[in-house]
């Protein structure tokens, strides 16, 4: 081989070692693995029901257990270990007085402690009274039978108008509403319905009032026919407070009727 040729050969040797040492080395890149953070939850045992509850039930240790509950739950009024870790014993012979879904949270208020307690007394709101008042047995004064226990109605009153009858008027009877979104507690001996079993209609229904709308029932029975017209479950939440209770007076006993927002006075026949 030539001088001239090794000398080429020489250069382009030195050339490409002098370019591969300046050329960044290239390492394989790593791959970073973020691990989830797992939150931690801050839990307190809420107290529940371990079987389905209804009204008058009276409890005892087997129908309540102990649940783990997120603390941060928005959910008020339940009974907490960490505030009242005897629950379960201190529970014991308190009367439901609303129903409970197996493992709903229970809450004080719908419980009632009263050993001698009727069931009636136990689900009458404070300030409120139980009055019956009498229905047709078939039904046909309370919609058809339809009328349920924590159904919400409307009073009717039907009377004969002697004044238009002496008149000779063929429209002698006259229905007025007494009452609007009214409790009903009790149809005839029922309190209740359970595991969906039809409800047996009595001969009155047991409604809860306030103490003036118990003196208005109690009188307007004594004039006429009441009945019960039942009222939409979508009224009754839009309606979230009942009107205002028809007035009566002592002294010249007359009922003040509310009528289509227009307040009227009737006489007792």
């Amino acid at each position: 081989m030539k001088k001239a040729q090794i000398a080429v050969l020489g250069v382009a040797l030195t050339a490409g070692v002098a370019a591969y040492l300046l050329m960044p080395s290239q390492q394989p890149q790593q791959v970073q693995v973020v691990q989830p953070i797992t939150p931690v939850v801050d839990n307190d045992d809420v107290l529940v029901a371990a079987v389905p509850l209804d009204y008058g039930k009276r409890l005892d240790e087997t129908m309540m257990h102990w649940q783990a509950w997120p603390k941060s739950s928005p959910i008020q009024g339940v009974i907490r270990k960490s505030a009242q870790p005897n629950a379960l014993q201190e529970l014991k012979g308190w009367i439901v007085r609303g129903n409970f879904m197996s493992e709903e949270p229970i809450r004080k208020e719908r419980l009632v402690n009263g050993p001698t307690a009727g069931l009636m007394a136990t689900l009458v709101e404070q300030g409120k009274r139980a009055v019956a008042i009498n229905i047709d047995a078939s039904g046909s004064t309370s919609a058809g039978g339809f009328v349920l226990p924590n159904d919400r109605v409307d009073v009717l009153r039907t009377y004969r108008d002697e004044d238009a009858a002496k008149s000779g008027s063929p429209d002698a009877f006259v229905t007025e509403t007494l009452l609007r979104n009214v409790k009903v507690l009790a149809i005839g001996p029922n309190v209740q319905t359970e595991n969906g079993k039809t409800v047996i209609v009595g001969s009155n229904a047991t409604l809860e009032l306030d103490p003036k709308q118990a003196e208005t029932i109690t009188l307007a029975q004594r004039t006429g026919q009441l009945s019960l017209t039942l009222r939409s479950l979508l009224d009754t939440i839009a309606d979230a407070k009942p009107e205002e209770p028809v007035e009566t007076k002592a002294d010249d006993k007359t009922i003040t009727i509310i009528r289509y927002g227009v307040t009227s006075s009737a006489r007792p026949k």
